[in-house]
């Protein structure tokens, strides 16, 4: 029997599988999907069973033999691992890296290194000073390296002279990096009857072993869940004594019981029923039922404006996926995974659902992706990972504000979770449906083609009317000698909302105090020393941080430069505006939320609470307070500066503009109270920013997709983004044009009817350098089915000496969603 496997080796000469014999004693295990632990060379890896087959192509003599199997059952299903082979084709990474992609952090795996005893601590030829650290081998079998040095840690030399005089072996164990958490009970092998009878004998000599005995005759006749041993000691003060002596007598066993890590244990769901839908949410409705109910393959795009009830549309769906035997998926940005959105489905569907995103542990992650593996549950919601649920009779997928540059991983494999719902969708005969307000311009012209089909909401569900949205020029208000951050208008609005006891949000999309630090005599910035970018001031802790690296220094009162004074903080971050609404409107209560704010676990879920319980005036925040809230007394949304996203180096600028101020637009008046949006921008006239004042997706997509067609951007022309990082610039320099040369050499092979592609670089990186690397960059644009993928791996694959010996890094991106 012998088993194919990918193993943890990520290289070009490696990214294949490779055949192991399998022991006698594994081969009931050994399955495609499971993991395994093997020899490679000198080392054991981790890998997967791809396949199982019963001859190889090699001399069976020189195979060698699986070392361990690491799962039960598979970890990865048979779908999932051909969709991983397509992830690392599209994608442009090795196969291992698909693969591990697909699993939870907790079965992400790690090599530890044991020691065992070679010879007996009593044998002659080991020297009387390494006996004692024999003798604690030998009585323990096998001790990880990490417990042998905290036993000697001053005494460290004895280990490797023992290494050294072959009186211990070494090898290598692979493990998971978490497992199922469990806890000891105390389970009743006895009849309630004998059970009785024996606490009747023990009461007086025993008394709390008759006590325990009493609980468990009761258990018996009830069917209830054996008590934990924890419980036992806490609650009624029966110890391990007791339990042990009760064990001895044949009466009871102690025994591992698993304990699920749920996330909302202690949350009350209510439950809600479906709503009466209008005749555009009927209407969206239907055709993803009849694609359900046919099971084949239909992709959609449902355009609706923020309020027009595309939740409700999400939920029947589901229903009818559910009521048709199968299972459903639905991806939300990781910033728009609020309570809320856990609240309407687990209320609809209760424990049918399962919850996955980044704010919960690792442990918690890891039972909620077992409850899809075990067919516990047949939905799941997350953000991004959660496309690679392990379901396998899938209905629908939903991927909600689908244009989402959060759904692109910017980690290998660095796949678009849009495009794999479409893959997945595909595989399994699914209705895919993308929802978005602002769809992306690619699947906004991709509906028009006929690829999805359109689906349209233009209306608000309770027949709300959009909010009115004032653009406020900042250059007029410094002209009319106003320095604040707030213009009238804004001042204005807020403190009519504090009359009126409704709510304020207000979105700024940078966190920190300001966004740069300059002396005012000389000219110096705060940079960052391993970036090419300038630190971000914290005045709660009075350090400058920057956000790439993060890398941190105190507060200069100086000019490090010069040694002036006049060192100033410039620019305005989430910090500094909280401080100003404080000074403009005393007594107001503010909830500020970004990075700083929610990185402890449930800080997002307790502030968002607090402001439905109206325990707050203003949410203040950045992108996370854009999108996915709904809460009836919010009036006014007020945007500090609209021109953050406008000013990158970016040809999507003017497109994430529109969707930001258009989500965010869309948080005030969904209910009985009619909103109000402001939004300052020091260039009113941009037409992003028009467009998104009248709520006019149409004209903005018409207006920016004239400019990619004669820019020769997507969605008129694909791109594929390789970054080269070095310590060295001049090493770089070379491998960048090395590389260029050698993709222009492969681009000339692939000349057809869309032309040759276009290659741009090598040029610096729009951030040259970070983390100490310097950064390199080439840009392909292609047209029509052009494969570039081969000729990208191709070229990088002829770097690999320099990749191997002189740490060049080359990166490969398809589609990039972020270009600096």
């Amino acid at each position: 029997m012998i088993a194919k496997v990918i193993v943890d080796a990520p290289a070009r000469d490696t990214d294949r599988p490779f055949d192991y014999a399998v022991p006698d004693k594994l081969a009931p295990l050994v399955r495609p999907g499971v993991r395994a632990a093997v020899p490679f060379g000198p080392r054991t890896l981790n890998g997967f069973v791809l396949a199982v087959e019963e001859t190889s192509d090699m001399d069976p003599s020189r195979l060698k033999p699986l070392k361990s199997v690491l799962d039960a059952a598979p970890v990865v299903t048979e779908e999932l691992l051909d969709l991983a082979g397509w992830l690392s084709r599209k994608y442009l990474c090795p196969q291992y890296t698909a693969l591990t992609a697909l699993l939870p952090s907790a079965l992400k795996t790690k090599t530890e290194t044991v020691f065992e005893a070679a010879v007996p601590p009593s044998s002659p030829d080991v020297p009387e000073s390494l006996r004692e650290l024999l003798a604690y081998v030998d009585r323990r079998g096998r001790v990880p390296e990490k417990s042998l040095l905290q036993a000697f840690a001053d005494r460290a030399e004895l280990l490797t002279s023992a290494i050294l005089l072959g009186l211990l072996t070494e090898s290598k164990e692979v493990k998971d990096r978490l497992g199922m958490k469990v806890q000891l009970c105390v389970r009743p092998v006895a009849s309630a009857e004998a059970l009785t009878a024996a606490a009747d004998a023990a009461r007086r000599r025993a008394p709390k072993q008759a006590e325990l005995l009493d609980r468990l005759a009761a258990l018996a006749d009830e069917g209830g869940e054996p008590p934990l041993l924890a419980e036992l000691a806490k609650d009624g003060g029966i110890g391990p004594s007791a339990v042990k002596a009760l064990e001895a007598k044949g009466f009871v066993v102690v025994e591992a019981k698993e304990l699920a890590r749920d996330p909302y244990a202690d949350r009350r769901f209510a439950a809600s029923r479906p709503l009466p839908l209008t005749e555009t949410q009927a209407a969206a409705l239907a055709p993803i039922r009849r694609a359900i109910e046919a099971k084949t393959y239909a992709p959609f795009l449902l355009h609706g404006v923020t309020g027009s009830g595309k939740t409700e549309v999400y939920l029947q769906a589901m229903q009818a996926c559910l009521e048709a035997g199968r299972e459903a998926i639905l991806l939300v940005p990781e910033i728009s995974l609020t309570p809320q959105t856990v609240n309407a489905f687990k209320g609809r569907f209760g424990d049918e659902v399962a919850v996955m995103h980044s704010r919960l542990s690792a442990g918690e992650r890891y039972d909620e992706w077992r409850k899809i593996a075990r067919r516990r549950v047949k939905i799941a919601i997350g953000a991004r990972s959660a496309i690679f649920a392990p379901f396998t009779n899938i209905g629908l997928i939903i991927v909600d504000e689908e244009h989402e540059s959060s759904y692109k991983q910017e980690e290998s494999p660095k796949y678009h979770a849009r495009d794999v719902a479409l893959e997945r969708g595909s595989r399994h005969g699914a209705a895919v449906v993308l929802g978005s307000a602002t769809p992306a311009l690619e699947t906004y012209l991709d509906a028009h083609r006929g690829v999805y089909t359109l689906l349209e909401m233009p209306d608000r569900a309770l027949g709300q009317p959009l909010p009115a949205v004032e653009i406020v020029d900042m250059r007029q208000e410094l002209r009319d000698g106003n320095r604040s951050m707030f213009s009238a208008k804004l001042r204005e609005a807020l403190e009519a909302r504090l009359e009126r006891g409704e709510q304020s949000v207000l979105l700024l999309n940078r966190r920190g105090y300001s966004t740069f630090v300059m002396c005012r005599s000389c000219g110096f910035t705060a940079q960052c020393p391993h970036c090419d970018i300038t630190l971000t001031y914290h005045r709660s802790g009075r350090h400058s941080r920057c956000h790439y690296c993060g890398y941190t220094e105190r507060e200069a009162t100086s000019c490090p430069s010069c040694e002036s004074e006049h060192i100033r903080h410039f620019g305005a971050g989430t910090q500094r505006v909280e401080e100003e609404l404080a000074k403009l409107f005393p007594g107001i209560r503010t909830i500020r939320m970004d990075v700083d704010t929610t990185s402890q676990k449930g800080a997002h879920e307790r502030l968002l609470a607090d402001f439905r319980e109206r325990k707050a005036d203003v949410l203040l925040g950045t992108q996370m307070v854009a999108k996915g809230l709904d809460f009836p007394y919010v009036t006014l949304v007020g945007v500090i500066s609209a021109d953050t996203v406008l000013r990158l180096p970016d040809f999507r600028a003017a497109e994430r503009t529109f969707q930001l101020l258009t989500q965010v637009a869309g948080r005030a008046g969904r209910h009985r109270l009619l909103g109000e949006v402001v939004v300052q921008t020091y260039t009113p006239e941009h037409y992003s920013i028009q467009f998104a004042s009248n709520h006019d997706f149409r004209g903005f997509a018409r207006r920016e997709l004239v400019s990619r067609r004669e820019l020769g951007y997507p969605p008129y022309c694909r791109l594929a983004l390789a970054t080269l990082a070095h310590e060295d610039i001049s090493r770089l320099v070379a491998s960048s044009e090395r590389f260029a040369a050698e993709l222009k050499r492969r681009f000339a092979e692939l000349r057809g009817t869309a032309g040759e592609p276009e290659l741009l670089g090598p040029v610096p990186s729009p951030i040259p350098k970070l983390k100490d690397r310097y950064r390199f960059q080439c840009m392909v644009k292609y047209r029509g089915e052009t494969n570039v993928a081969d000729a990208l791996r191709a070229s990088a694959d002829a770097l690999s000496d320099d990749v191997r010996k002189s740490k060049l890094s080359i990166q490969l991106d398809v589609d990039p969603q972020v270009l600096l």
